[in-house]
């Protein structure tokens, strides 16, 4: 079984026990209808290159739980993507939705392949494919996809298109789209500034002043948390993205930074900075880790030096290590909560599809932030008033909300 998959269902299990839901709804056997998704699909996609030869990848999409609404939920296309990845991607965005309080249920897609090896012609040929596979499966009522690792807004154009050759009702299939499409102000940005958002406020809660950030991850997520984190006169001092890491302990100037990784690619070579072996273990005050699954693990968790962290990544720290940083009294705002910026920009595209009407982007960021921190305030005082740690209370409150909704609606 996969490590991220593991790790979700064994936070659930922990969840549900510390509910006491087998004694609460005896006979219901909710943990386990927490546990399977409502539907597995996998399907073959064969797509012509451009040199004429037929390449053949496996397609997924999971769509784990509606009880509080239509699917929500990415699609990867990245070489590490299997069925685990994606039922265990799709079970925490049916967590995150919940305790957002957004009336979505968890979905997650992906291809395992790497986009760079494709043409464009190629990705788009893959893509149009994907949404052909799925046309049943999908719809602005059914199961609403949205970018992920290894895709844009490019490529939720071309889902759009697609999907439009086949039903009336269309703009609303996919968010996350151009602009000109139907497409929200404000929602490339949103989970990087929704990462901010929720630091702010815990920032604010451990009394912490003129404390320093490191970030790990330059993409989708890092680079608009550091954009916003430069915004708020807040210094970060440690970047780190697949090609290194570097420090700056008076400050990293983040706009040039951002043009400079525009050009080559990555931040390893930055002038204004040095190079450092690891960001995460590099003196600051707060970490925000916005790459990868399990990045933080039992072996470095002991050498990290922040007093918060607020992961913007899915599942960037093993239980292992969470263990480790709780006894040491490091504060983690869990993903589930922190990252949900964009599946909250997310769900005002939708609405703003649905309705025709569309959103100034000072409009879509007060929203965001107001349902962040209110969200943020939910789990804070849940996790005072029953002595948990945030991640613990996170899960909590996202696996009684949809028990709630389970019985409500009867056996689905």
């Amino acid at each position: 079984m996969d490590a991220l998959l593991d790790n979700a269902l064994n936070l659930v299990r922990r969840a549900s026990k510390s509910l006491d839901l087998d004694k609460r709804f005896p006979g219901q056997s909710l943990s386990q209808r927490l546990e399977v998704p409502d539907k597995i699909i996998a399907f073959r996609l064969a797509v012509q290159r451009d040199d004429g030869s037929i390449k053949v990848f496996m397609g997924y999409r999971v769509q784990h739980s509606d009880a509080l609404g239509i699917y929500k939920g990415g699609i990867r296309f990245n070489p590490d993507v299997d069925l685990d990845m994606v039922k265990a991607l799709a079970l925490l965005m049916t967590l995150k939705t919940a305790v957002v309080n957004i009336p979505y249920g968890g979905a997650k897609g992906g291809v395992p392949v790497n986009p760079s090896d494709l043409s464009v012609t190629e990705t788009e040929r893959l893509v149009r494919k994907y949404v052909h596979r799925l046309v049943n499966d999908i719809g602005p009522n059914i199961d609403v996809p949205a970018p992920d690792m290894g895709t844009s807004e490019r490529e939720m154009a071309w889902f759009y298109d697609e999907y439009r050759k086949h039903r009336d009702i269309a703009r609303g299939v996919v968010t996350g789209k151009p602009i000109d499409l139907g497409g929200s102000l404000g929602r490339t940005q949103a989970t990087g500034r929704g990462v901010v958002c929720v630091m702010l406020d815990a920032a604010r809660d451990l009394n912490l002043r003129d404390y320093k950030v490191a970030i790990q991850g330059f993409g989708k997520v890092g680079s608009h948390a550091a954009r916003k984190l430069f915004e708020e006169g807040i210094t970060v001092v440690a970047v780190g993205d697949i090609t290194g890491s570097i420090a700056n302990r008076h400050g990293i100037d983040v706009p040039a930074l951002v043009e400079y990784v525009a050009r080559t690619g990555g931040v390893k070579g930055f002038a204004e900075a040095e190079p450092i072996e690891d960001v995460l273990t590099a003196p600051c005050d707060v970490l925000l880790p916005c790459a990868l699954e399990n990045a933080i693990h039992e072996d470095n968790a002991t050498k990290i030096q922040a007093r918060l962290i607020v992961e913007g990544a899915n599942g960037p720290t093993t239980p292992a290590a969470d263990a480790i940083l709780q006894d040491a009294g490091v504060v983690v705002a869990p993903d589930i909560l922190a990252n949900a910026g964009g599946v909250i920009v997310s769900y005002f595209e939708w609405v703003q599809n649905r309705e025709g009407f569309y959103w100034e982007e000072d409009d879509v960021n007060a929203r965001l932030f107001a349902l962040l921190r209110k969200a943020y305030v939910d789990v804070r005082d849940y996790a005072l008033k029953h002595k948990s740690s945030l991640r613990e209370a996170a899960y909590q409150m996202a696996v009684e909300k949809i028990c709630h909704a389970m019985m409500a609606r009867g056996v689905q």
